[in-house]
């Protein structure tokens, strides 16, 4: 499943590690999920896609 998290992390002009601590995960976490080697938690896909004002749907993408 690919995802739009890097994308729109740099819009907002977010680092990893802001995103990170924003969802209480490390950057790694971050960074292993926008290169698609670690799927999130439905929680945590929830709290990234609150974080960058957008959907889960519109998050991820097939």
């Amino acid at each position: 499943m690919k995802n739009k998290i890097l994308e729109l992390r740099k819009n907002k002009e977010l680092t990893q590690e802001t995103l990170a601590k924003k969802c209480n995960v490390t950057r790694q976490t971050i960074n292993a999920i926008e290169n698609d080697r670690y799927d999130p938690t439905l929680a945590l896909a929830f709290k990234i896609a609150d974080v960058l004002d957008t959907t889960v749907d519109d998050l991820f993408k097939q």
